[in-house]
């Protein structure tokens, strides 16, 4: 039964926090055995920093070098905001005129699949010759290459594989292309739009980080981590890797709410449960 306070107001939920808290403790725990068992075999087998530094060395070499490594992520942040933007928009775009156009969507996702099958250490020395080295576009560039084909093939397929019945719903109460799109197919969409957002933020960060390794301006994270580790200096590197894979978790982690704030009525926000 509901608490109520005052006049009927009902007080907030104490399961809520509860049931989150027991969802994070797994993870939370599996964390620390996995940082544990990291710590102790390098300090009991004695590895080498160059091959594997200990837990609490990246620690120390975070707390040393935070701001110049929050500094490297800002110029990083950019990129990757930019491309994930560029190619969220170019795939949905594209994606449309796909479902508006059925004979296009064979031939525009079979190219759509060659072409991401290219490796990014190809495409980053490309980007960096067309737009400069040290520009954020050329970085930006890869990044939307990794996101457009994702985006482009999961929003074209849930564009398409709409319920018959509602197509037939929709069409019989003379609705538009454009009204079926608004109303039926775009909706439709929305999860697997975010479940290629979601893989898209992480792939944004991964491309902008190595095209960075190839070259990038001096104050970038990219070029941080390889820096350092070319000094040789492993601990600060692997801080830098860190702070790349925290950027990662933090873009997934946006995509995630966003799906929440946006689509609250599907499966895939509330587990199934009614």
């Amino acid at each position: 039964m509901t608490a109520h306070a005052g006049r009927g107001r009902p007080l907030p939920a104490a399961g809520g926090a509860w049931d989150a808290a027991r969802r994070g403790l797994p993870v939370t725990v599996t964390a620390l055995v996995i940082l544990g068992a990291w710590q102790f075999v390098v300090r009991v087998f004695d590895v080498p920093s160059f091959i594997l530094p200990a837990p609490s060395e990246i620690a120390a070499a975070l707390v040393d070098q935070f701001t110049t490594i929050v500094s490297a992520s800002r110029i990083t942040v950019s990129a990757v905001l930019l491309g994930l933007v560029s190619g969220s928009v170019a795939g949905i775009l594209v994606a449309l005129v796909v479902s508006r156009f059925r004979r296009l969507s064979g031939p525009v996702l079979g190219v759509a699949v060659i072409v991401n099958c290219a490796p990014i250490v190809a495409l980053a020395p490309i980007f960096n010759n067309w737009f400069g080295v040290t520009s954020l576009a050329s970085k930006a560039g890869v990044a939307g290459v990794m996101v457009f084909f994702p985006v482009l093939v999961n929003t074209a397929r849930g564009l398409l594989q709409v319920a018959p019945l509602h197509l037939e719903l929709m069409e019989s109460l003379a609705a538009r292309p454009r009204h079926i799109s608004l109303m039926l197919r775009l909706p439709n969409a929305l999860p697997y739009l975010f479940n290629a957002l979601k893989l898209g933020s992480t792939l944004a960060v991964i491309g902008v980080i190595v095209t960075e390794y190839f070259g990038g301006p001096s104050n970038a994270l990219g070029v941080y981590i390889a820096q350092q580790a070319s000094l040789p200096r492993f601990a600060e590197a692997w801080a830098g890797i860190f702070v790349a894979s925290l950027l990662g978790l933090a873009m997934f982690g946006v995509m995630s709410l966003l799906e929440r704030l946006l689509m609250p009525w599907h499966e895939s926000v509330h587990g199934g449960e009614a």
